[in-house]
């Protein structure tokens, strides 16, 4: 008896060493800055709802925390894309006005590793501006902080939920600095090759069911020649008078 009741104490410990471990783990460093915050380089900001109840689609096994919505919607159920999540956004310009569709594709990688502050997804974009082009977005996303300091805390919380401001960028790669390839496939963006970023902002989430109230961005660094051509209400500048700069040229 004395050795079952010793097993079950280890398993316990065990098991309340790897939470400690996952929250407070001093080896995991902070995030990096990305060098899109500070580039000098004129860039496209591309805005989404992180509900899934608010964009045209998204769908997964069907057993995930996030539902699929609608709710008739096929699932992703075979055994070879059962981890893959299917999503449909409209995208909105820095005026919040409607400015294209986004289909993402995202599957829970086999590099993740939880004691070391990776919590990654591998992801695809492709998002379309209608009378303009489209392009790629390839990234790999990190969700260790957004795990640690949204989704763990709504756990912990009586009312499985969290409420709160969470501000932080998901991109982790395949860059070296942690940026998205960004590859253009037609109209205005045939032929680039770029940087991208994809940050998530959260201020309400619960266990059943994932974000409450959620926002997403697509940030995309533009080639100068590239910029010159892009519509000037779809830039994202911190210069007063880049607009008209921009209507000018």
């Amino acid at each position: 008896m004395k050795y079952l009741l010793a097993l079950i104490l280890g398993i316990l410990a065990g098991v309340a060493l790897f939470a400690v471990g996952l929250t407070y783990n001093p080896f995991i460093g902070k995030p990096r800055l990305s060098p899109l915050t500070v580039t000098d380089l004129q860039t496209l900001s591309l805005s989404y709802s992180g509900v899934a109840a608010d964009g045209i689609l998204t769908t997964n096994d069907g057993e995930s925390r996030v539902h699929p919505y609608p709710e008739k919607v096929l699932q992703l159920w075979e055994a070879a894309i059962r981890q893959t999540t299917a999503s449909v956004k409209l995208l909105r310009d820095g005026r919040d006005q409607v400015a294209g569709l986004g289909i993402k594709f995202s599957s829970l990688s086999e590099a993740t590793r939880l004691l070391q502050g990776k919590a990654l997804v591998d992801s695809i974009w492709y998002v379309y501006l209608p009378g303009r082009g489209g392009m790629f977005i390839e990234q790999t996303e990190n969700y260790w902080e957004y795990l640690r300091e949204v989704a763990i805390p709504a756990y912990r919380s009586s009312a499985d939920t969290w409420t709160g401001t969470w501000l932080g960028n998901i991109t982790a790669g395949p860059g070296a600095l942690g940026t998205a390839r960004v590859t253009g496939g037609s109209g205005e963006f045939a032929g680039m090759e770029t940087l991208g970023l994809e940050s998530l902002s959260v201020r309400a989430w619960r266990v059943e069911g994932g974000p409450v109230a959620a926002e997403g961005n697509l940030l995309i660094e533009l080639p100068r020649e590239s910029a010159d051509d892009l519509a000037p209400e779809t830039l994202n500048t911190d210069e007063p008078e880049a607009e008209a700069r921009a209507t000018e040229e």
